[in-house]
């Protein structure tokens, strides 16, 4: 049964009084996973409570969708720094991205090399707990002392631990320009070779992705126009040796990493879609573990996408490569197992925030 609360104390309420295991759900647009039990679904908790231009700053209820959020920060020339990862069509789903979802899945894109995670950007959060109590932590600015930093900890949770009910966040000024710079790359250890080194030049790069299917390298520059031109010369010198660099202007380079945000390379691929989570140097090897699956790059080698076989299980594959992997298919948990004390430390958590043991767990102990 799905639940459609329309307001903090529906959610309240409801929680209090549930005695069964509990889904909590956005759009229901980042994961084909089936809800556990009933499902607790916020996408009638809308609006946009509060937005400080000015201030950078924003409130919205957790089930406004990402594209309101979105559209109302384009009109002021902001955004969304972190990038988020908008998952409809890889995933084949209709159900509209919500900001709460975001939030919840730490959903950060390509500019989080350069800006940080989406849990960097969550200034505070109202939710309610598997008890039915309605917790606020944190505040509307960038600085606050209010309690524990229990924002960092839901973000990323996946709501194994509350419903956020209600999400506070920082924004950015759009770019006044951007380019990208593409190279031919034929394999991934050249192309990690080829990203690492432009990350360790001081040419403030926010974006690093390998297209195999492309055989491209692209590397995103952003900022004034004038720093924009002058970086991407320098830039151009910096790539010369690994292959021929093209550069695509502001209008080309933006709908590149459009498409890229939406994985518009494995789009249409047959199979199960995983995240692996890696650092760069390593990224190679999990390419290798793939043997062949369609997959793309991010993160200078650091974040890999691939689509596989639903029966094959690449965590096993990956056993000897320190990182996680997250499964957005059927037959294997969403969330990478954890170690033992890892797993302990999570439990005593649940425990404090879902008495009830209500919010179904998506990972155990490896």
């Amino acid at each position: 049964m799905i639940h459609f609360p329309t307001s903090e104390q529906d959610v309240a309420q409801y929680l209090g009084a549930a005695k069964g295991s509990v889904t909590i759900q956005g759009g229901g647009s980042r994961t084909l996973h089936q809800p556990a039990g009933d499902t607790l679904s916020m996408e009638k908790l809308t609006g946009i409570v509060d937005y400080e231009p000015g201030a950078l700053t924003m409130v919205a209820r957790a089930g406004t969708p990402l594209a309101d959020i979105e559209q109302t920060l384009a009109q002021e020339n902001q955004r969304l720094a972190f990038e988020p990862v908008v998952m409809n069509d890889v995933l084949g789903k209709t159900g509209a991205s919500t900001i709460g979802g975001v939030f919840a899945s730490n959903a950060s894109g390509s500019r989080r090399i350069q800006a940080g995670a989406a849990r960097d950007f969550l200034l505070g959060v109202r939710c309610v707990d598997g008890a039915g109590t309605i917790i606020k932590n944190g505040g509307r600015v960038m600085k606050n002392v209010t309690g524990y930093d229990l924002v960092k900890l839901l973000a990323g949770s996946w709501g194994q631990l509350a419903a956020l009910t209600e999400v506070s966040f920082k924004v950015l000024p759009i770019s006044e320009t951007e380019a990208t710079l593409s190279v031919a790359v034929t394999d991934p250890v050249a192309a990690v070779a080829l990203m690492t080194r432009v990350m360790s030049t001081p040419y403030d790069v926010t974006g690093v992705s390998y297209d195999p299917a492309q055989g491209v390298a692209l590397v995103r520059i952003e900022g004034f126009e004038k720093s924009v031109s002058y970086r991407s010369a320098e830039l151009r010198q910096v790539l010369a040796p690994f292959g021929d660099v093209d550069i695509l202007s502001d209008l080309a380079s933006r709908a590149m990493w459009q498409a890229l945000r939406r994985l518009g390379p494995l789009v249409g691929q047959s199979g199960t879609l995983w995240r692996v989570s890696v650092k760069p140097t390593d990224g190679p090897a999990v390419v290798e573990a793939l043997h062949g699956a369609p997959y793309v790059m991010d993160w200078s080698g650091g974040l890999i996408w691939a689509v596989l076989p639903s029966d094959f299980d690449l965590r096993a594959s990956l056993s000897q490569i320190a990182g996680h992997a997250t499964c957005f298919g059927q037959g294997h948990s969403l969330l990478h197992p954890h170690s033992a004390g890892v797993a302990a430390i999570m439990q005593g958590i649940r425990e404090k925030f879902d008495p009830h043991h209500l919010f179904p767990t998506h990972s155990k102990a490896a």
